[in-house]
This record gives structure tokens, sequence and C-alpha cells, in this order.
């Protein structure tokens, strides 16, 4: 068994990848919206910044849905109204993600129609993110989890490819 100070990283581990996610669409929605330096990606750029962004967020998401919430089901099945409502959400942010991927797809891509979509997106996340933080953040803290459980946890949560 590991140490709970290595899992408290856990917790900490999802809040730097939230703050990661709101910094990428912060970033992205300015781009979008400024017309002088750092301006609005074009063509293929505004493409790429958005799919990227897209693709973190999901890879994200479907992390927390295939791995953690699982895990935490296991351990803390008290968690599971709250868990089920995480994944809903997670089930919302995908389609707001599917219409931001089609919107910076189009033939003559509009910034600011993308831009609006990725405004509800950050205000959706924050509230997201804010409250898995608080309930999930102390169940993880809490978990006495394997070196093996811990490092897929920190892969999934941190989304990687």
């Amino acid at each position: 068994m590991v140490t709970h100070d290595r899992a408290t990283a856990l917790s900490i581990q999802l809040t730097l990848t939230h703050q990661a996610l709101r910094e990428r669409v912060a970033v992205l929605r300015h781009q979008l919206r400024s017309g002088g330096q750092g301006g609005p990606p074009a063509g293929s750029d505004l493409l790429e910044h958005c799919t990227s962004f897209c693709d973190a967020l999901e890879r994200h998401h479907t992390g927390e849905d295939g791995g953690l919430f699982p895990a935490l089901r296991r351990k803390f099945p008290e968690l599971a109204p709250m868990i089920d409502k995480l994944a809903e959400d997670h089930w919302l942010i995908a389609g707001i993600l599917r219409r931001v991927g089609e919107l910076a797809t189009a033939h003559n891509a509009d910034p600011a129609a993308v831009a609006g979509e990725l405004d509800g997106l950050a205000a959706i996340m924050d509230s997201h993110f804010a409250f898995e933080e608080r309930r999930i953040g102390s169940a993880i803290d809490a978990l006495k989890a394997t070196r093996r459980e811990i490092a897929a946890a920190e892969w999934l949560i941190a989304g990687q490819p």
C-alpha cells in the first residue's frame, strides 16, 4: 500500500488538470475574440486549436468515466448518485464539444460562433470542476490504493493520450 500523502497527490493532480483545461479554454476564447496580436486563429489553425482542446477535455472525462469513477464506486458506493451526476455532466459536455467541433470544421468557420459555444462550455466546466473537486477530492484523498492503481489513476486524471 502507498502512503496517504501519495493518495492526496491525486486530488492535487485532479485540480491541476482542471486548472490546465480552464486555462486552455480561456486562451482559445481570447484568441477567437481578439482582433490584434494573438487574434483569431484562421483556417486550419482554428481547427487545430479547437481539436486539441476538445480532445484533451474528452480524454480527461473518458479517463474518469472508465477508470476513476468505477474505482470510486467500488470503494465508496455511497458516492454513486454524485458520480452519476458527474457522468451526466460529461455527457452534456461531450455534446457541446461535438458542436464546437462542427462549428470549427465548417467551411467558413465563424470564430464568434465557436467562441460563443466555448463561453457556455467554460461556464459548465467551471461549475462541474468545482463540484467534482469538492466531492471527489476528499474521496480520492481517502483512497488506500496500490502503486499500480495510483499510477493508473494519475494517468486517467491527466487524460493522457
